[in-house]
């Protein structure tokens, strides 16, 4: 995700701390998934870092960081829209939800079966994980994460979507090329405008939960 170590160890440490404001300011219950995905996203960035320091290989912290990559995130984000979004909004991000729960179900099968290896490319890390029909996997995948955030019914979930969309195949190029990871500062960004998500969500009025007595 980052381009050494260090890089990882500092920009994880600073996306939890922005994670620790998000569920710090969160109001309702079911914004708390989304809010807490900075979380997430830095202790994924300090586990690389320890990959870093053992020089790649398939250890636990490899394991880890897979699970959290791939079936993890496939669930946790259209879980935290569907949680997060207005209620006309919920039953088109069924599909998002589905897609990603079966999704995930494969990845967690060819992480359990493995093997997961890393290996330090230059200035990136290549994970290594054999999986079939790949280009399913990552159409659903796409669907479960980005699509839930286009499909979400608020504004700034859709900015984020499309900055996830646009920014995910900038980082993705420039780590195929081995030329460097960004996946740090792209995750940073995005935590960033869930900070701005959460704050926000603390300005609007709360949804009225029934009748108001004596009326």
């Amino acid at each position: 995700m980052c381009w050494s170590a260090t890089a990882d160890l500092v920009a994880g440490a600073g996306v939890a701390a922005v994670g620790v404001a998000c569920v710090a300011r969160v109001r309702s219950g079911r914004d708390l998934p989304l809010a807490a995905l900075p979380l997430l996203l830095g202790a994924h960035q300090i586990v690389e870092s320890v990959i870093w320091d053992s020089g790649g290989g398939s250890g636990p912290a490899t394991v880890a960081w897979a699970v959290i990559a791939l079936p993890l995130l496939a669930v946790w984000v259209p879980a935290g829209v569907m949680c997060a979004a207005p209620p006309h909004a919920r039953r088109r991000l069924v599909l998002p939800l589905a897609a990603g729960a079966a999704t995930a179900a494969v990845l967690a099968y060819g992480v359990a079966t493995g093997p997961v290896t890393a290996e330090i490319r230059g200035r990136t890390v290549g994970y290594v994980l054999g999986l079939p029909h790949a280009p399913l996997l990552v159409t659903g995948y796409l669907l479960a994460t980005v699509g839930s955030l286009l499909l979400s019914g608020d504004r700034r979930l859709l900015v984020l979507g499309i900055l996830v969309a646009v920014g995910a195949s900038v980082c993705w190029a420039l780590w195929r090329l081995e030329f460097v990871s960004t996946w740090c500062a792209f995750a940073a960004v995005c935590s960033v405008v869930l900070f701005a998500w959460v704050r926000a969500r603390l300005a609007t009025p709360a949804e009225p939960r029934g009748p108001i007595a004596g009326h």
